[in-house]
């Protein structure tokens, strides 16, 4: 038997923010909540549904004092499932995103953007039919 990928770990200065944000982003919901710490999903993860297959990780937000220093060694990509890659972008800028220059250079098929505390994050092609 090998691990599971079960949760990504995202530091930030405001989880409240931050989970708020990437909720709307993936249509995920505040699953379990802390002082300090916040984490949202697609589902409710249960120790026995782990053990049996494979399932969505869920997003960790935990406050921290340190900021953001350099660009991020590990990002996630979404790619829009009901509109083109663009009209994503422009809803994700009014939520809140950046777009970002991370040297991608302009012949890309993919948008790099922010989130509202600077984590870079990419938009891949559409997947609307």
């Amino acid at each position: 038997m090998a691990s599971r990928f079960t949760e990504l770990g995202i530091d930030c200065h405001d989880p409240e923010r931050q989970a708020a944000f990437w909720c709307e982003v993936l249509d995920f919901k505040v699953i379990e909540r802390s002082e300090d710490q916040i984490e949202i999903g697609s589902w409710e993860p249960t120790v026995e549904e782990v053990r049996a297959r494979q399932m969505p990780p869920t997003v960790f937000f935990a406050k921290v004092p340190e900021g953001k220093a350099v660009k991020n060694r590990l990002h996630l990509d979404v790619s829009p499932i009901d509109r083109s890659t663009e009209d994503e972008v422009a809803r994700l800028v009014a939520l809140g995103a950046t777009r970002a220059d991370v040297g991608q250079g302009a012949d890309r098929n993919w948008v790099v953007m922010a989130d509202p505390e600077g984590n870079e994050f990419c938009v891949l092609r559409t997947l609307a039919p």
